[in-house]
């Protein structure tokens, strides 16, 4: 009995030290197989985020090149007419956007080439212009009350809302306002250009002119709009006819110079040939849009308006304008520099929010027309 006991009892110990033995196999092999995942696991991030990175530096280095092969492209992009804000928004209804004493309507400043634009007279002529046709509108810019001729820059049409807001503005200011969408843009036919944009800022300025009596007529150009102002003050002076003020809001200096400090403009600053793969590709556009020689050139009186934390026109470039306003014999003097402290949060499309922004323009503008 002790004998069968003891070598039961030794059965039983050996039994147990091999399944001991098992278990620790066992679990060496399931440590081993996690480590085995968890090795595949991270060896396949890596190799995504490889490929990840790969694809974007082919990608970031082939855009250059795309652009050169394809000048067009830039063009498209410097205009963005394409990009019709906001939507669903009829452009012959401003109404809609509670621009209850504005009309829309039509001009032709070429064969081929129609242009809306929008006429809203002062506040305080409202109730009067309730149901009146173009003829009305017309004879209404002769009343004696100053007008602007807007001048938007690129991208949406002239129902995009800061543009509204600053049509609400200056007509609460009593000015009478024309905002025209350029060729190409809004319900515009045709294709923009520097040229073609040009031209349709002209023909609208001697409509304007041609109905508005003695009333003085300003430009206005907004960030790609100035480019459009200084070109059309510049054409007209040519010709013998001065623009009562130019104001300028958010100016550069040059579409080259922009381009180079624009925020897109830098994701490709480093690049090499960054000059010919960009702002060399934005002349073969015949792109130029040149403020800074045409203020050396126009002797309208000049009003800059630059917010300080404008990232998209770097305020730098409205000083540089000033002084060459400032310097030039064509000047006169008559050159105001407006800058809004950063501290309020503008940037480059919210001046129109600014509650001074009616006696600024009263202040400069009300003795030029007296």
């Amino acid at each position: 009995m002790r004998k069968r006991n003891n070598s039961h009892g030794s059965k039983t110990a050996g039994e147990k030290s091999s399944s001991g033995r098992t278990r620790r196999a066992r679990a060496a092999e399931s440590r081993a197989a996690e480590a085995g995942e968890l090795s595949t696991s991270g060896s396949g991030w890596l190799s995504r985020t490889k490929t990840l990175l790969f694809t974007v530096f082919v990608v970031y280095s082939s855009v250059p090149f795309i652009i050169r092969l394809f000048p067009g492209i830039l063009a498209q992009v410097v205009y963005s007419h394409y990009v019709r804000v906001p939507f669903f928004v009829d452009l012959g209804r401003p109404a809609d956007l509670f621009l209850n004493h504005t009309l829309n309507f039509y001009l032709i400043p070429e064969d081929g080439v129609t242009v809306g634009v929008w006429h809203t007279v002062p506040d305080s002529q409202w109730q009067q212009a309730q149901g009146k046709g173009l003829g009305w509108y017309e004879a209404s810019l002769g009343d004696g009350a100053p007008v602007i001729i807007y001048l938007h820059g690129n991208g949406g049409t002239r129902a995009t809302d800061h543009r509204v807001q600053l049509i609400k503005v200056l007509s609460a200011a009593e000015f009478h306002v024309l905002a025209l969408d350029y060729r190409g843009f809004g319900d515009s036919t045709g294709q923009p250009s520097e040229l073609g944009m040009t031209t349709d800022a002209l023909h609208l300025y001697r409509w304007v002119k041609a109905n508005s009596g003695g009333s003085p007529v300003y430009l206005w150009g907004h960030s790609l709009g100035t480019g459009v102002a200084t070109n059309a003050a510049r054409k007209l002076q040519e010709l013998g006819s001065q623009v009562d003020a130019v104001i300028l809001e958010a100016p550069y200096t040059n579409i080259r110079e922009e381009v180079a400090n624009h925020p897109l403009g830098l994701i490709y600053c480093l690049f090499p040939a960054f000059e010919y793969f960009f702002l060399d590709t934005v002349a073969l556009n015949n792109i130029v849009f040149p403020n800074d020689e045409n203020l050396k050139m126009v002797s309208s009186p000049l009003m800059i308006l630059h917010a300080e934390d404008d990232r998209v026109v770097p305020f730098h470039m409205s000083k540089q304008l000033y002084d060459i306003a400032l310097q030039s014999q064509a000047s006169k003097g008559k050159v105001k520099l407006v800058p809004f402290s950063r501290s309020l949060g503008y940037g480059h499309n919210r001046i129109f929010q600014d509650p001074n922004l009616p006696s600024i323009l009263r202040e400069f503008l009300h003795p030029l027309a007296h």
